[in-house]
C-alpha cells in the first residue's frame, strides 16, 4: 500500500485514541445508591440531552474553575432530564463524572508503541475541555504523546485549523512533516487539509465516506502507513 511519509502523527481523541462504554447503568447504579431509582431508559435519555448539552459547550471548560461551572451546568440538565429526582447539582456533577469511563481504543496501545518507537512526534488534537490530559493520564498513554491540544484551550474546535496549528506549534513542526487521523471526514480530515495537513481516515466499521482521504480501519495500520513500521536511526 501507499506511504504517506510524515515526522509527526497528529490523532483526533474520542473515537480514535479512546472509547466510552455506555455510561448510562453505571449512573443509574450510582444514583440509586444515593436512594434515587430511575428506569435505565430514563437515564440513558437524561445522559442524552446531557451530551447534547456538553457537546455544544465544552470549551467553556479552559481551566479547573470554569470545567467546574460547566460539570455543574451539566449536571442541572442532567437533573430536568430525570424529572428533577435528582442528587444536588454538584453532587450530581460527581456521579456524572464517575459515569463516564474513558478506555484507550483496542488498537490505540500497540499503535501508541509503535510510533514511540519511530520517534515519531504525537499530538492530540481534540474538541474537548481542558481535563484530556488528566484522561489520557489516568488511561496510561499520556507518555506516548508529546503534546495535547483541546479546543477549549486553544480557543478553536476542529474543523478550524487553528486547533490544527497549534497542534504543529506544539510540536515544532511544520504541515508538510504531519500527517493528522480521526475518525470524523469533516472536523478531522477537512479540518486537517484546511491546515495544510495530509489526512488519514480512521473508519473501524468500514462504512464511512472518505471523500478522497486515505482510508484504514485500525490504528494499528497507521505506523506503516506513514512509514513508520520499524524505528529510525
Amino acid at each position: 500500500p501507499p506511504r504517506y511519509p510524515a515526522r509527526a502523527v497528529l490523532l483526533d481523541a474520542f473515537g480514535t485514541l479512546v472509547v466510552m462504554p455506555p455510561p448510562a447503568p453505571r449512573l443509574r447504579a450510582l444514583l440509586e445508591a444515593e436512594g434515587h431509582h430511575h428506569p435505565e431508559d430514563r437515564v440513558r435519555d437524561a445522559l442524552a440531552e446531557e451530551i447534547r448539552y456538553y457537546r455544544a459547550n465544552h470549551d467553556r471548560g479552559r481551566d479547573r474553575d470554569s470545567l467546574r461551572e460547566l460539570r455543574r451546568d451539566c449536571a442541572r440538565v442532567l437533573a430536568a432530564g430525570l424529572g428533577g429526582a435528582a442528587p444536588p447539582p454538584d453532587r450530581l456533577a460527581e456521579l456524572l463524572v464517575a459515569s463516564l469511563r474513558f478506555e484507550p481504543a483496542p488498537d490505540a496501545p500497540a499503535a501508541l508503541a509503535a510510533l514511540s518507537r519511530a520517534r515519531a512526534r504525537v499530538g492530540v488534537v481534540s474538541n474537548w475541555d481542558c481535563s484530556l490530559p488528566d484522561v489520557l493520564a489516568d488511561l496510561g498513554v499520556a507518555g506516548a504523546v508529546d503534546a495535547v491540544v483541546t479546543s477549549a484551550v486553544a480557543g478553536a474546535a476542529k474543523p478550524d485549523p487553528a486547533i490544527f496549528r497549534a497542534a504543529l506549534d506544539a510540536l515544532g513542526v511544520e504541515p508538510a512533516d504531519a500527517i493528522h487521523c480521526g475518525d470524523d471526514p469533516v472536523r478531522d480530515c477537512a479540518g486537517a487539509r484546511a491546515a495544510g495537513i495530509r489526512a488519514v481516515l480512521l473508519d473501524r466499521s468500514g462504512a464511512r465516506s472518505a471523500d478522497g482521504c486515505p482510508r484504514i480501519t485500525s490504528l494499528g495500520d497507521l505506523p506503516g502507513l506513514v512509514g513508520l513500521g520499524a524505528p529510525r536511526g
